[in-house]
């Protein structure tokens, strides 16, 4: 009996002991951190929060940042400004790593003073990103896999490595290690696009749309289809996305349309009053495309899926410089609506939509001194009522005469205007007293041919 009360007593006895040993380890593992935790890089490993707190007060931040082995930035030397103020936070990460018994896992955790200042956040940070920037301008860049049309077949070029920083990933490590005594950040490199990406895959789709697409290009009544197999051999795409093509075909057929089609300083055929077929040489009448603009615009069209195009880039000579003629396709292009001009009959004949107006004689320029007017094919510049007109002629060098009517069509100053100085209408007036260029016209018609001239209308002179 004795005997059974001693075990009981040595067994209790034992069963205390080890509870008050498990008690005080408990006490001992929740008031410390495990062996391998580390704050901001700081071994704490065993310490109670407030002797961690003590260590991390004391500590100098060497404001050195290393990428790999290599130091990029060496700053003054600074405080991490802890104080009794974090002690709470100290506490929070004491009971966040607590386990119920002593654990060898390592972690490092994160802490920002409550009295932080900005040096290391946004002076260190923005500096550190300056130097990687300007370190990366003597560093090979890494080259992407990109789809391109090279001689009308869809290629990738192969993707390789380079050895520039990736700065922005760099700069995210930096925050993860702010409060570090030393900041070392792993080397982080730019990546090529790869081959297999989706990027190239989706260029290639980008490509394969292109080269099925055709722009059906306009130029008067007449329609070119144009096709991407056919004129585009080379493109390629961005990474936004966007097609840029090589025009050089393009602009060849932009070219070829121009001396087929254009009229701009070209023969034209026309029918006389008397049914006579002559070619007359345009002169200031006529129009061209501008072949640059005109193939930019059709490679835009290309690169935006645009399947219809106008031309709009024409331009001409003289007095307006768009292209007197281009929105006319009847009568070879001179249209039905015009004033013709014989020098041997010295007459002049003004239609209007084919229908004849007005007919009369007239007197030209003078012959014997080399002052014809001039033959081609012209347009009236504009219509001035009352007007004055200065210039020279054989015999006067300058002169100011008052017309009530003057229509001109060539910039050295010909045109139709009254003549009531005039005395001599004779047929063969011209051949010795013609006038300076001018179509002089009878002043009691005139009003008549003025009010059936338009500005741009063509004037034939042979």
């Amino acid at each position: 009996m004795i005997i059974r009360k001693i075990r009981i007593i040595i067994i209790s006895s034992l069963i205390v002991t080890v509870a008050f040993i498990l008690a005080g380890f408990s006490y001992y593992q929740a008031m410390r951190f495990n062996p391998h935790i580390t704050i901001n890089g700081i071994k704490v490993g065993g310490l109670t929060a407030e002797d961690a707190l003590k260590r991390l007060k004391t500590l100098t931040l060497k404001n050195e940042v290393y990428v790999g082995d290599k130091l990029v930035f060496n700053g003054k030397n600074t405080k991490t400004r802890f104080t009794d103020k974090d002690l709470p936070e100290v506490r929070i990460l004491l009971g966040r790593q607590r386990t119920w018994w002593p654990s060898s896992r390592e972690k490092n955790y994160r802490l920002i003073p409550v009295q932080a200042d900005r040096y290391r956040s946004q002076t260190l940070k923005g500096k550190v990103a300056e130097k990687l920037k300007f370190m990366n301008r003597s560093l090979k860049a890494p080259s992407d896999a990109q789809a391109h049309l090279e001689h009308g077949k869809i290629t990738v070029s192969k993707s390789k490595p380079g050895e520039q920083y990736d700065v922005v990933k760099l700069l995210k490590d930096f925050d993860q290690h702010e409060y570090d005594r030393i900041i070392s950040l792993k080397p982080v490199f730019l990546q090529p696009v790869k081959e297999n990406s989706q990027t190239v895959r989706d260029e290639k789709k980008k490509l394969q749309e292109l080269i099925r697409r055709t722009v059906n290009y306009k130029v008067q009544n007449k329609v070119y289809p144009l096709a991407a197999g056919q004129f585009i051999q080379n493109a390629t795409v961005s990474r936004d996305m966007k097609i840029s093509i090589d025009s050089s075909n393009l602009k060849n057929k932009v070219a070829a349309i121009n001396r087929s089609q254009s009229t701009l300083n070209k023969n034209f055929t026309f029918r006389t009053h008397s049914g006579s077929i002559i070619s007359v040489k345009g002169e200031s009448y006529g129009w061209a495309l501008n072949v640059d603009a005109e193939t930019k615009r059709i490679q835009n069209a290309f690169e935006q899926g645009e399947k219809m195009l106008s031309a709009y880039n024409v331009y001409g000579v003289g007095y307006s410089t768009y292209g007197i003629g281009y929105h006319q396709t009847e009568n070879h292009g001179i249209g039905n609506t015009y004033a013709e001009v014989s020098i041997k009959e010295q007459r002049i004949w003004i239609y209007k939509n084919g229908q004849l107006k007005i007919t009369t004689r007239v007197v030209t320029g003078r012959h014997d001194t080399h002052e014809d007017t001039p033959k081609g094919l012209w347009y009236i510049m504009y219509k001035q009522s009352p007007s004055t007109l200065e210039g020279s002629e054989a015999g006067n060098p300058h002169y100011s005469v008052k017309v009530s009517y003057w229509a001109p069509f060539t910039l050295s100053g010909c045109g139709f205007h009254d003549a009531g100085w005039r005395s001599n209408w004779a047929a063969d007036a011209y051949l010795r007293h013609g006038s300076g260029g001018c179509v002089n016209t009878p002043p009691k018609v005139m009003k008549t041919v003025y009010d059936n001239l338009s500005q741009n209308e063509p004037v034939v002179i042979y």
